[in-house]
């Protein structure tokens, strides 16, 4: 480490279209940035990736009583991912990081179900195959154990919720220079090309109407991931709360 570890956030980058809050592991947001990959390489976007840790923003909550279970364990590795990453954003700049969210993705959410690999979350071994995928030297995994990343990350996180208020999820997107900000799009599966581009324009569209706030359904496809079983024709739905599948009485 050449430099100290911050505690507070980057500021914004002018020159980037918009910045995309990340939690390693949400499903929605992995999803979430695949349409963005898709609407850059069909119209030269770019984004900002930046950090929102759901172990962070619900340190207050009772795991075992307000989550299902295993949520303690997810939210904890893409926390230990978040570290590394703002290690690497704050040595080799903001441009490293979006291969390192494709890593990361691409070596957990692109997994077949049943392979295992959530119970190798974020663990030295897996943390080591992103850096290498993303061609980052290995050293950077150590800060994954390194609880001086939390107040930078948690303080970034506390951005986005300023934007957009608490009783939202991931992912977060700021839009242009008011910082103009929204919890999703929510969607379970990845549109490509002109269907990138569309969907894109109608978050516009809705983003630039002065007063809009929210359009919201509870219920959600089972997202259309391989470590979930794949595309299937019709997928379930699930009722969500909270952040989270909504939990029996």
């Amino acid at each position: 480490m050449t430099s100290p570890i911050p505690t507070a956030p980057p500021e914004r980058d002018p020159n980037r279209t918009i910045e995309f809050f990340w939690d390693p592991v949400c499903p929605f947001a992995w999803l979430a940035s695949r349409w963005i990959e898709e609407v850059r390489s069909e119209t030269g976007l770019t984004a900002d990736w930046r950090f929102i840790s759901l172990r962070l923003i619900n340190k207050a909550k009772n795991y075992d009583t307000d989550f299902p279970p295993g949520y303690e364990f997810g939210h904890t590795a893409g926390l230990r991912m978040l570290r590394v990453a703002a290690h690497v954003r704050e040595e080799l700049g903001r441009d490293a990081l979006g291969p390192v969210v494709t890593a990361y993705g691409e070596s957990y959410f692109d997994k077949p179900q049943g392979s295992g690999m959530r119970d190798r979350l974020s663990t030295s071994d897996h943390l080591n195959e992103v850096l290498d995928a993303a061609g980052i030297d290995r050293s950077f995994a150590a800060a994954a154990d390194d609880t001086a990343w939390d107040a930078m990350i948690d303080a970034e996180g506390e951005m986005a919720l300023s934007r957009t208020g608490r009783d939202v999820g991931t992912p977060i997107i700021s839009f242009g220079e008011d910082g103009l900000s929204f919890f999703g799009p929510v969607i379970s599966r990845i549109p490509k090309g002109a269907d990138a581009v569309k969907l894109w324009d109608s978050v516009m569209t809705l983003a630039a109407f002065p007063g809009f706030a929210e359009m919201k359904r509870s219920l959600r496809e089972t997202p259309q991931l391989n470590i979930l079983g794949g595309i299937v024709d019709q997928p379930l739905e699930e009722d969500w709360e909270a952040g989270h599948r909504r939990m029996d009485d």
